[in-house]
């Protein structure tokens, strides 16, 4: 699921949606009426249900469509969009917050750092979609961090973990996001399919969707290792959706065609005719620039959508809300950024996408309102010529901001050379010497991080008192919450 959570840089990802309410597709008979002990890691014992009190107010169940059409969120990062203003704007009812991961042991938090229901962020986001007749679903997993099912010592292990999730936010729906290397690790796997099945089983309604990466083949070795274990099992989700983006497809055609490939995968590997298949599949992309500079207008999803609905698809969604907004003219097209789509299709326009997906219908026109595009990001220290820079320090120059690819001394920031060009910034840069790798505790205070600037691998920002370093490209994620910063130690301001 970063630049994208990056932002999502790295935003390939396997989900599994868990959503109760009426299912939109017919599932096979799963024992919903069983109990099943959940063992903790502390070696505790007990049922399904947890005791926690839930931090927000219970909802009712949304119908399983618009949890199908449910676009990703981001409520602690990548420039939170105001939530209730997209659904106004778009009639979305549903939204998939992002991401839970395991803290100390086999326990779930809030990126892997804040204790479940202690994220007012995440609370506020709840309240307020549900105050306008929505509701969540939360996500676990994602590019970066430690997944449950990799540190969990079961699949009971993991679904007594998740299932205080569920109750402490009174939830209709939960997201499972694995990505390599979890993916690649088939304890983890069996894990997660595992837990899924575990809630799905002690949860009675349960709507259930796995998401995996997308290849031009359908998907790759390790996403049919996940069906077959998923039939090894005997667990039958509402669908399996595929990620059909950062793997070189381009596209509505290519995306379609993938898609088409995933169809016949299904039934290869599961032992479904065509119409089941079709019936039990998804699509989770990403709107406008991926990670890989592959692009996606919202003409390019309006054909993947009319294409799902023809065929009976079960799961219309993309990564993320908080890109759905046109990026500054400078900024379009030229990179991928966490908090606008690289393109300059109004704002909700992809979400709009996923609102004509839950309703059976088509968009007549770009939804109307929005919010003013990000930002542009403050000017780094000034480019000095008898300066020598290293790998992914920033300067600016002429009005840019600019991240050094390698050593270099002497050449001004230009494009095709040493430098990479991070687009226009703003404001009275710093004079000498740029922001970059090095820093320790006790020393000077780099330039305060921005949410909206671009850092690359080496850069040395400070923020809450500390300098942090980026282990490698990112926007929009905080230090001191995202692991990929490494923190530095203190710093005293200049």
């Amino acid at each position: 699921m970063r630049i994208a959570h990056l932002t999502r840089g790295r935003l390939r990802r396997l989900c599994t949606t868990v959503a109760l309410g009426t299912a939109a597709v017919t599932l096979g008979t799963l024992g919903l009426g069983a109990t099943v002990a959940n063992a903790a890691d502390s070696g505790t014992t007990g049922s399904s249900s947890s005791s926690s009190t839930s931090t927000t107010a219970a909802s009712t169940a949304l119908s399983a469509n618009w949890y199908a059409s449910a676009p990703y969120f981001m409520p602690d990062d990548n420039n939170p969009p105001d939530i209730a203003a997209v659904m106004q704007a778009t009639g979305q009812k549903a939204f998939q917050l992002s991401f839970i991961l395991a803290g100390s042991g086999c326990t779930a938090t809030w990126d892997g750092t804040t204790a479940i229901g202690a994220d007012p962020a995440v609370a506020a986001a709840i309240s307020t979609i549900r105050a306008a007749g929505g509701d969540v679903s939360v996500s676990q997993g994602g590019y970066a961090g430690t997944k449950l099912g990799q540190v969990c010592s079961s699949p009971q292990a993991e679904a007594a973990a998740l299932q205080k999730v569920l109750d402490t936010y009174s939830l209709h729906a939960i997201d499972f996001d694995l990505e390599e290397p979890e993916y690649e690790n088939t304890t983890a796997v069996n894990n997660e399919l595992g837990a899924a099945q575990i809630l799905q089983q002690t949860n009675p309604g349960l709507y259930v969707s796995i998401t995996m990466p997308g290849t031009s083949s359908g998907t790759g070795y390790f996403g049919e290792n996940v069906l077959k274990t998923a039939k090894g099992l005997g667990f039958t989700p509402a669908n399996f959706s595929i990620m059909p983006f950062d793997n070189g497809i381009n596209g509505a055609d290519q995306t379609i065609a993938a898609l088409t490939a995933f169809n016949g995968l299904l039934q290869k590997d599961l032992g479904w005719d065509a119409a089941t298949a079709w019936a039990h599949e998804g699509f989770s992309g990403m709107d406008g620039r991926s990670d890989s500079g592959e692009m996606f207008t919202t003409d390019d999803f309006a054909a993947i959508r009319t294409f799902a609905q023809t065929n009976g698809m079960a799961r219309f969604t993309f990564w993320s809300v908080n890109r759905d907004r046109p990026c500054d003219a400078s900024e379009t097209s030229s990179k991928t950024w966490g908090d606008c789509s690289s393109t300059d299709a109004p704002a909700w326009s992809y979400t709009a996408q996923t609102v004509a997906f839950a309703n059976n219908s088509s968009v007549a026109q770009p939804p109307a309102g929005g919010t003013t595009p990000p930002a542009t990001p403050q000017c780094a220290a000034a480019y000095v010529s008898s300066t020598a820079y290293t790998t992914g320090q920033e300067v600016s120059y002429n009005g840019h901001n600019w991240t050094a690819q390698w050593w270099t001394q002497g050449g001004a920031p230009a494009a095709g050379g040493a430098w990479t060009d991070d687009g226009p910034c703003q404001g009275t840069p710093a004079s000498g010497g740029g922001t970059g790798s090095g820093g320790s505790g006790g020393g000077t205070c780099a330039l305060a991080w921005v949410s909206t600037t671009a850092y690359g691998g080496g850069t040395e920002v400070s923020y809450n008192g500390d300098n942090y370093t980026a282990k490698w490209w990112t926007q929009g994620e905080t230090p001191g919450v995202s692991s990929v910063w490494t923190d530095a130690g203190a710093c005293t301001a200049s």
